[in-house]
């Protein structure tokens, strides 16, 4: 079968990926990776974050990303350096050429940073932007991530907060045409004293956001992280008419990863490839 484009790709660009020493050369890694796969196209949509009341607790950045937490636990993220991406985008297509290789940016909590975003954004240079909810607020104008408000708040309360979001960001945002992985904050789920993760828990709060996704026109990611087939199904029965896939890989070996299985599982619920590599979805 014909693979999909992989539409959210981070490489050295994204701080968190870059914040590995490894990270150096991964684009180019990653673009050799698609080429030997035979991946039709390639969004490398990096980090764009402008959170500047980030709180943390320990070790919640990870091994790499921890050097950007102060000693008051707030993280300090370096600027993204467009033009040295833009650069390594345009060398990769050079060297590359069998691959379809697009610019992008996940855009975070867009509907907080429109100002801060403006001039990248309003270059003309960005072919996909993808909207992320990453947090919610914490205590007083802080704001931090699902695995950290898991330790302050009820597990249920945490997830019913993200999903409720996900409508004000996008009522809140015309910046981006694709919501990614809408499962986020059941990533970092706590299993350990709440049980296993059960969606028909949250079913409503899930399908309500699909449904502002959907009628606002945007495309919703189908992220292989985890394959969830309730996914397409409520998104198809909430009036959802185009996807993306994304593996959201943050090194060369995760590019695509669940890609035949994701296509199999999005064409059984009719949703067809475009004309052209990088091109939606739909049904």
């Amino acid at each position: 079968m014909t693979l999909p484009a992989d539409a959210h790709v981070h490489s050295e660009y994204s701080w968190d990926a870059g914040s590995d020493p490894s990270s150096v050369g991964l684009m180019r890694r990653t673009c050799a990776r698609a080429e030997l796969i035979g991946l039709p196209a390639i969004a490398f949509t990096e980090h764009l974050d402008f959170e500047d009341r980030w709180l943390v607790g320990d070790g919640d950045m990870g091994s790499h990303a921890g050097v950007l937490v102060d000693e008051d636990n707030y993280v300090h993220l370096p600027t993204f350096d467009f033009d040295g991406y833009l650069d390594s985008i345009e060398r990769c297509r050079h060297d590359f050429p069998s691959v379809k290789i697009m610019t992008g940016v996940e855009f975070g909590q867009p509907h907080l940073w429109a100002d801060a975003a403006a001039a990248i954004l309003g270059s003309g240079q960005i072919d996909r932007v993808n909207g992320s909810l990453h947090m919610l607020p914490f205590h007083g104008e802080d704001r931090t991530e699902p695995v950290t408000l898991y330790r302050h708040h009820t597990p249920a309360g945490v997830m019913w907060a993200y999903l409720e979001e996900i409508p004000r960001m996008v009522a809140g945002s015309d910046s981006f045409e694709v919501l990614t992985h809408i499962d986020y904050a059941a990533r970092t789920w706590p299993a350990n004293v709440a049980g296993p993760f059960n969606p028909r828990e949250f079913e409503e709060g899930f399908r309500a956001a699909m449904r502002a996704i959907a009628n606002s026109g945007r495309a919703l990611e189908m992220n292989t992280r985890r394959l969830r087939p309730w996914t397409p199904q409520w998104w198809v029965e909430e009036g959802g008419q185009a996807v993306t896939f994304g593996s959201d890989a943050h090194s060369a070996e995760q590019l695509a990863a669940g890609f035949p299985e994701a296509a199999a599982m999005l064409e059984y619920f009719d949703f067809r490839p475009g004309s052209h590599p990088g091109d939606f979805w739909t049904r």
